[in-house]
């Protein structure tokens, strides 16, 4: 498995205006061979941002790169903008992929 994610450092004030951009977005995710799932996810607050980070579980490597090399790729950035102006963030996301070494789960826990 491989997971890849994306940190984003959004602007004070802009939460939900991130948020709603995200919610509206169609993905294209799940028409890739090898993609599992997603999550956004909202982490702690500074004085001048909030950090979100985005997580895509893939079968493999493999999977992430065909879909980084995808039209559906392509059009679920096209629309990446933020339609009020200003940008959102502070700098440019910042990108992570890692190797699944090691999972654990427990079986008799609710999704």
């Amino acid at each position: 498995m491989f997971i890849a994610m994306n940190r984003f450092q959004v602007k004070t004030g802009s939460e939900q205006a991130f948020e709603t951009l995200w919610a509206s977005r169609e993905s294209y995710l799940s028409e890739l061979a090898g993609f599992i799932e997603f999550h956004l996810l909202r982490g702690p607050a500074a004085e001048d941002h909030t950090l979100y980070s985005t997580h895509t579980t893939w079968a493999s490597t493999a999977a992430f790169e065909a879909w980084t090399k995808s039209e559906q790729f392509r059009k679920a950035h096209a629309r990446a903008d933020n339609a009020t102006g200003g940008s959102l963030y502070l700098g440019h996301p910042k990108f992570e992929g890692f190797e699944v070494i090691q999972s654990e789960r427990n079986s008799s826990a609710a999704a």
